[in-house]
């Protein structure tokens, strides 16, 4: 039974996309940046809108109560820069584990490859797929004290092993 190969398309397809995304908010220049949903924006994004702020804020004049106002703009403007930060570190997290988990998928694969009578897992397993059957011994009987793994019903982590009499 022959898997279905891991797709690198869609790997490109995200590069790609971000590509498009870079060179939008370059033809869009600061103002693209407000247009934006809060959760597609980057810290490019912020620094953008801190230079229309700074900018209307200029605008303003030297008034106490506009230097007053543009402390906090600029606290907040801070804040704002953490949260997308910490959002693209979690977004990266998240990727390189995927990439890690892929790698160490695809060198399973190669180390051991499934027979013909054991059931593999892949990306889409069809339920019941935990259950590995028995290995066949000589003379096409199954083994006396063969091992299957299965989850538990009650939603644990735990795994139990039972052995499985003679037929």
């Amino acid at each position: 039974m022959e898997e279905p190969p891991v797709r690198e398309e869609e790997e490109e397809e995200d590069d790609e996309r971000d590509e498009t995304e870079d060179e939008e908010r370059d033809e869009a220049g600061p103002e693209g940046a407000l247009g934006k949903s809060p959760f597609q924006l980057t810290a490019e994004d912020v620094y953008d809108i801190s230079y229309l702020l700074g900018r209307e804020l200029m605008a303003l004049g030297s008034d106490p109560r506009v230097t007053q106002l543009q402390f906090k703009v600029v606290r907040v403007l801070e804040m704002l820069e953490a949260l997308v930060n910490e959002g693209s570190l979690a977004l990266e997290e998240l990727k390189m584990e995927r990439d890690n988990l892929r790698k160490e998928v695809e060198g399973l694969r190669r180390q051991d490859p499934p027979t013909s009578g054991e059931v593999s897992v892949g990306p889409r397993a069809p339920a019941g797929a935990g259950l590995i059957p028995p290995r066949e011994g000589p003379g096409g009987r199954r083994e006396k004290d063969a091992v299957v793994t299965r989850a538990n019903n009650a939603g644990r982590n735990k795994e139990e092993k039972t052995i499985i009499k003679k037929l």
